[in-house]
């Protein structure tokens, strides 16, 4: 199991892309983190309707938010990857208005809201990069309303595949063009608004236009350049400039 003091690594690098953070503020992170948990798949971690004492860091594995439709439908609205804080905003946004599962086996870290009272009382830079963590995620769930409102199918799943794998390399858990994403597409009908059957047919469109192989829970991108064309995809709203260099200097 990862030791408290490892576990806000991920975060840590991924507050990074955004601003320099001091080995002081890094320690701070650490202290912050009260346990460490393991989730069981489709476990939530967060329940529509409560109000959390503690703000949840993911440290490996993938979750998501979702809300339940009257029909009784899951639609997924975010996926969380190691690095996030799934939850930050539950410090000041109770009850819940969506809940948040584990869609594989996950490990996380409990941040206590006492832990982050006194952050944001001595710690301003630290605070402002959490908070500018958070806008970010704001711009996320943004991107995704755009893209199920405007775009195809597989436009609407080359653009997901284009997000998590910069946000995945922001973590260092890619292998070149190659990250593992193992989501079933019963998952990917809920987080793209589609049914089962239309998701496998979109999955093969990419495919038959050579831009990703998808092999088990592995997805190799073999033409960054005309997935994102398919896309329309700038990642400017994932404020990481290295990545962005790297997206738009990519062949």
């Amino acid at each position: 199991m990862a030791s408290i003091t490892s576990a806000t690594q991920p975060l840590a690098a991924k507050l990074r892309e955004y601003e320099a953070l001091s080995r002081e503020e890094e320690q701070v992170l650490e202290s912050a983190v009260s346990a460490i948990r393991d989730i069981d798949i489709n476990q939530d971690m967060v329940v529509e309707g409560e109000s959390p004492d503690h703000s949840t860091l993911l440290l490996s594995g993938y979750a998501a938010r979702y809300n339940m439709t009257a029909d009784g439908r899951r639609q997924i609205t975010a996926v969380h990857i190691s690095g996030d804080f799934v939850d930050l905003h539950s410090f000041l946004m109770r009850p819940m208005d969506h809940s948040i599962v584990a869609l594989t086996p996950c490990r996380i870290a409990v941040v206590p809201h006492t832990a982050l009272t006194r952050i944001t009382e001595t710690q301003p830079h630290l605070t402002r990069i959490l908070w500018l963590s958070t806008v970010i995620d704001g711009g996320i769930h943004r991107k995704w309303a755009v893209a199920l409102g405007s775009l195809q199918g597989h436009q609407q799943l080359a653009h997901l595949i284009c997000e998590l794998y910069l946000r995945l390399k922001q973590v260092d858990l890619t292998d070149g063009w190659t990250f593992q994403l193992p989501l079933t597409q019963t998952l990917l009908s809920e987080a793209l608004a589609l049914s089962t059957v239309h998701t496998n047919r979109v999955v093969q469109v990419l495919r038959k236009e050579n831009v990703i192989r998808w092999e088990r829970d592995q997805i190799t991108i073999l033409d960054w350049d005309r997935l994102v064309e398919i896309a329309e995809f700038d990642p400017i709203y994932l404020r990481a400039p290295r990545l962005l260099q790297e997206g738009q200097s990519a062949a």
